[in-house]
């Protein structure tokens, strides 16, 4: 996938909805407390950072498994293929045409019940020192985009490559959820808007799509 980077970036950027409906709940709290006088930027930046940190973490790791898993010639193609579909998938669910990532969120519930309880030791957010952490552990929530974009590090084979195409998805993320910290309200409408989604979905769908002409052709 030569453009795996470029395609995880656009995939963290037009998931707008998705990361609007996944994060909201923390994203308002951080925005109460911002109101009541802590610097709103500096808290969902920190925030943030936290986020992109655990999802370069679970990248490395996907990379560490698919480098082990890829010197098989065989189970290697079966890793973009993996990724391919889960692109398609994740295309389709951001249209609103299935909700084939559901099974995948719910997936990772067991782990999320277990790091859950550690958020409540940094609220509320006094300030960048409580937001980081709590962006770290926030980072391993259930989330279908987050484990689509996770086959991508899986098929491609480095530790090291993984956790960049990870990065470089959560920084696509960014500017999503610091307008949305920031300009909730109005950032919600146009997020959760139908035209939005369905442009979203089809640009996905469409580099799922290419993956799997890739490699029909190789």
């Amino acid at each position: 996938m030569d453009n795996s980077f470029l395609a995880l970036l656009l995939v963290g950027l037009l998931g707008a909805g998705h990361c609007a409906g996944m994060c909201g709940g923390i994203v308002g709290a951080l925005s109460l407390q911002a109101n009541a006088g802590t610097p709103a930027f500096s808290i969902h930046l920190a925030y943030n950072l936290g986020r992109i940190a655990s999802y370069a973490l679970a990248g490395l790791l996907a990379g560490a498994i698919g480098q082990v898993a890829g010197s098989l010639l065989p189970l290697q193609h079966g890793l973009y293929l993996l990724a391919s579909l889960m692109l398609v998938a994740l295309g389709l669910y951001l249209i609103g045409a299935t909700q084939s990532l559901a099974w995948v969120e719910q997936g990772g519930q067991a782990v999320w019940r277990r790091i859950q309880p550690l958020t409540k030791r940094f609220l509320p957010v006094r300030g960048m020192a409580q937001a980081f952490p709590l962006g770290l552990l926030w980072g391993w929530l259930p989330c279908g985009l987050v484990y689509s974009a996770l086959t991508t590090a899986l098929a491609s084979g480095s530790a090291g490559q993984g956790a960049l195409l990870m990065l470089a998805f959560g920084m696509g993320t960014l500017p999503n959820l610091l307008l949305a910290g920031l300009l909730l309200t109005r950032f919600r409408r146009f997020a959760q808007a139908r035209a939005t989604r369905v442009i979203s979905g089809l640009l996905v769908l469409g580099y799922g799509v290419y993956g799997l002409l890739n490699l029909w052709r190789g």
